[in-house]
C-alpha cells in the first residue's frame, strides 16, 4: 500500500497519544504536534496562522475524495512552515493529511521537518506500510535522518509491536543512517516508556552492546525502566555493568538517581545508603531532587528508622542543603515516632543551614512534648516559642493545659492561659474549658468559680460537658451546690439554654 492508496481509502483511525521524547537530547526528535482534541476546533486553536486555520478548516469539513480539488480551488499557496503547521494539527485526519501533503508537495518541495511529521502522523495512526513508503521517499529526496527512525521506533512501540521496532533498527544502515549509540538509546527509550517492557529492552541491549558501545544514557534509560517496574534486583545488575563499562561520572546523575530510587521504593534503605557512600567517594553524589523524593517516600510510610540514616547521609555529605520544607517534614516524622531528642537536634541544626524554623516547626515539637508528657520541656519550650514569636496553636494550648494539670503543674497551665488572655488570643473556648476541668479535678473550687465568672464576663462559651464536670465537683463539696447552681443559672441565661 502506498501513500496515494491511503488517501483514497479513508478509514476511521483515532489519534494515538504521543510518547515523551527519547532520553538522549542528541536524538533531535520530531517536535510533537498539538493534539487536535485539546481545543474545540481548528478555528479556536491558539497561535495558529490564518492560512493554517483556513486549510485546517477545509480539511475537516471536506471529504478526502474532494480535498485536492477543494485545495486547488482555494487559491492558497502555503509556505513551508505552514505545511508543517497544518500537519501538526491533522493527526486525527490522516487520510486528509496525506491528500494535503501530496497537493502541497506539487507546489513546492517539502522540508525535512514536514516529511518527518508525515512519517510520524502515519505511524501514530498505525498506517505502517504508507509510513515506510514515506521513509523511502525521504531517502530518495535526501532528507532522511535519525529523527525519522526515532518516530518509527516510537510508533511501533506505542502500538505494542516491539519486534518490528527492532527490525526497523536493523535496517537503518540500508537507508544510510548510522546505527550509533544515539539510535540505540532512542529505541531503548521507546521500549522502556511502555509498561513492563524493560526486559524486552534489555534483551535488545544485550544483542547490540557488542556492536555499539553503550554510554551513560543507555544505562540511565534501563535503570529508569527498572525504577518504574520496581525491579531492584535487575537494577543492581544493570548498575553494576554500568560502573564497569562507563565508570563514574557526574554526567550520569540521572542513572544514579533512578537506581537509588529503585532501592528506596523497594525499602532496601541499607543498600541505598551503602551505594550513596560509594558514590560520594567517587564525587558522584545525587542532588536535592533524589533526597527530597526519597525522604518523602519514607515519611509517607512513617518510616523514621530508615529516614534517619538517609537524612544523616544527605546532610553529612555537605553537598545538599535541606530547605525549610524538608526540615519540617523530617521533624514531623520524628515527632510522630516519639524521636523528640532527634527532632531537637534538627531544630538546632536547621538554623546553621540557613533554614529558619517557622510556626509549624515549633508546633510539631510542642505537640510531641505535650503528647509524651514532658512537663519541664513543655514549659521551657513554650517560653522559647513566645520569645521567637511562634506561639502554640489553639489546639496545642488546650492540650498543654490539660496535660500540665494531669501532671501536677497547674502553674505552667495558668501561665499558658494568662498568655492567651493577655495577648487577646481568640477563640479561647477550648483552653478555657480545659483550664476549668483541670482546676476542678484539683478541688480548687473557689478558683474554679472565680475563673468561670471571669470567663462568662468575657463571653467565653463553657461547654455543657464542662459544666457537668463542675457540677459533680461542686456537689461533692461543702456548700458547693448553691455556688454551682448560681454559676449554672448565669451560664444558662447568658447562652439561653
Amino acid at each position: 500500500m502506498d501513500m496515494e492508496a491511503v488517501a483514497e481509502n479513508p478509514r476511521t483511525s483515532g489519534l494515538k497519544q504521543h510518547p515523551p521524547k527519547p532520553k538522549n537530547p542528541n536524538t533531535n526528535p520530531i517536535p510533537k504536534p498539538q493534539r487536535p482534541n485539546q481545543f474545540p476546533s481548528h478555528l479556536d486553536a491558539p497561535n495558529v496562522s490564518p492560512t493554517a486555520r483556513a486549510l485546517c478548516d477545509l480539511l475537516t469539513r471536506t471529504s478526502p475524495h474532494d480535498i485536492e480539488s477543494a485545495l486547488s480551488s482555494s487559491n492558497i499557496l502555503p509556505p513551508q512552515h505552514c505545511v508543517a503547521e497544518v500537519l501538526k494539527l491533522s493527526y486525527n485526519y490522516p487520510h486528509s493529511a496525506v491528500k494535503f501533503f501530496r497537493w502541497a508537495g506539487r507546489l513546492a518541495k517539502h522540508s525535512a521537518y514536514a516529511w518527518n511529521l508525515m512519517v510520524d502522523l502515519l505511524g501514530k495512526n498505525q498506517l505502517f506500510e504508507p509510513m515506510w513508503d514515506a521513509v523511502r521517499s525521504m531517502k530518495q529526496e535526501g532528507v532522511l535522518s535519525l529523527p525519522t527512525f526515532v518516530s518509527v521506533f516510537e510508533s511501533y512501540c506505542t502500538a505494542g509491536r516491539f519486534n518490528e521496532a527492532i527490525m526497523s533498527f536493523d535496517v537503518m544502515d540500508r537507508y544510510g543512517i548510522r546505527q550509533d549509540v544515539v539510535a540505540v538509546n532512542s529505541l531503548l527509550s521507546a521500549m522502556c516508556r511502555e509498561d513492563n517492557q524493560t526486559n524486552a529492552a534489555l534483551e535488545f541491549f544485550e544483542t547490540i552492546k557488542g556492536k555499539v558501545a553503550p554510554d551513560g544514557d543507555s544505562f540511565a534509560i534501563l535503570l529508569e525502566g527498572w525504577e518504574k517496574e520496581g525491579n531492584a534486583a535487575k537494577a543492581k545488575s544493570t548498575f553494576g555493568e554500568m560502573v564497569v563499562r562507563v565508570g563514574w561520572s557526574q554526567q550520569n546523575m540521572a542513572a544514579y538517581d533512578a537506581f537509588l530510587m529503585t532501592l528506596v521504593r523497594a525499602l532496601q534503605i541499607d543498600e541505598a545508603v551503602k551505594f550513596l557512600k560509594v558514590m560520594k567517594d567517587h564525587n558522584c553524589f545525587p542532588g536535592l531532587k533524589f533526597f527530597t523524593n526519597a525522604i518523602d517516600i519514607l515519611i509517607k510510610r512513617n518510616d523514621a528508622v530508615n529516614a534517619i540514616p538517609m537524612w544523616d547521609v544527605m546532610v553529612g555529605s555537605g553537598l545538599v542543603v535541606p530547605n525549610l520544607i524538608m526540615y519540617n517534614a523530617m521533624i514531623g516524622l520524628l515527632c510522630n515516632n516519639g524521636e523528640i531528642d532527634h527532632a531537637f537536634q534538627l531544630l538546632d541544626e536547621m538554623v546553621l543551614q540557613g533554614a529558619f524554623p517557622d510556626s509549624l516547626t515549633y508546633n510539631m515539637i510542642f505537640q510531641c512534648l505535650v503528647k509524651n508528657k514532658k512537663v519541664r520541656e513543655t514549659e521551657s519550650f513554650f517560653t522559647e516559642m513566645i520569645k521567637n514569636e511562634c506561639p502554640p496553636s489553639l489546639t496545642n494550648c488546650a492540650a498543654a493545659i490539660t496535660m500540665l494539670f494531669d501532671c501536677d503543674d497547674p502553674e505552667t497551665a495558668h501561665g499558658i492561659w494568662n498568655y492567651m488572655v493577655e495577648n487577646h488570643v481568640k477563640p479561647l473556648e477550648e483552653s478555657a474549658n480545659a483550664l476549668l476541668i483541670g482546676l476542678s479535678k484539683l478541688g480548687r473550687l473557689s478558683e474554679v468559680r472565680r475563673t468561670a465568672e471571669d470567663m462568662l464576663d468575657r463571653r467565653i462559651n463553657l461547654y455543657e460537658s464542662t459544666m457537668l464536670v463542675l457540677k459533680d465537683a461542686f456537689y461533692k463539696g461543702r456548700n458547693g451546690r448553691d455556688k454551682y447552681d448560681s454559676l449554672s443559672r448565669r451560664w444558662k441565661a447568658q447562652f439561653r439554654l
